[in-house]
């Protein structure tokens, strides 16, 4: 790779780092070529860009950012690395999850992930990171979290109006059957 190609890598870099506020960091080693293929077919489906690129030229394209975020990320810029971009900040850890049970192995491995602005180091985050929920999911919580007292309230009321319903017929069928009884008793 000459200097010109390193430059334009480095830029392509730099574009895809300002463009997504999450990226996963991967150790790729060890997979064979069709393993990738199925990485990367995955990553495609849930709209996850998926970039294998040298640590060095990650390295220049972080630091020339000149972002403070970056620095919890460059320890783990070591081995074979592939960067996952993605819009949905736990699409990537369920693709690796998934690809490891289908695999049933330890690899891709997650060596760090920016999410937002928190930097999450080491795989034993990806849990963590399988668990993040998105921001739909935290609107859904919050408008049922708000539905739910006015649903009793409305609840309670159809109830009441039922029983209230209900007591009258009750009460004019009663004494129909009594005023029937009494005659036939005299």
């Amino acid at each position: 790779m000459n200097t010109a190609q390193k430059q334009e890598a480095i830029e392509l870099l730099k574009e895809k780092f300002s463009q997504y506020s999450n990226f996963y960091v991967t150790n790729t080693e060890s997979l064979t070529v069709a393993q990738i293929s199925q990485l990367r077919r995955a990553c495609f489906e849930k709209n996850v860009e998926m970039k294998v690129a040298k640590n060095t030229l990650i390295k220049k394209a972080l630091e020339s950012l000149n972002n403070e975020l970056y620095t919890g990320i460059y320890d783990s810029l070591h081995g074979v690395t592939a960067l996952m971009f993605t819009d949905t900040p736990k699409e990537p850890a369920v693709i690796i999850s998934s690809f490891r049970d289908a695999s049933k192995g330890v690899k891709p491995e997650l060596k760090a992930a920016l999410i937002g602005e928190e930097v999450y180091t080491g795989d034993s985050a990806l849990t963590a990171l399988k668990n993040i929920k998105t921001k739909n999911e935290l609107i859904g919580e919050v408008i049922s979290l708000l539905q739910s007292p006015i649903s009793r309230v409305i609840s309670a009321l159809e109830n009441k109006e039922n029983a209230e319903g209900a007591a009258p017929a009750t009460e004019a069928e009663a004494p129909a059957a009594t005023t029937e009884e009494t005659p036939a008793a005299e």
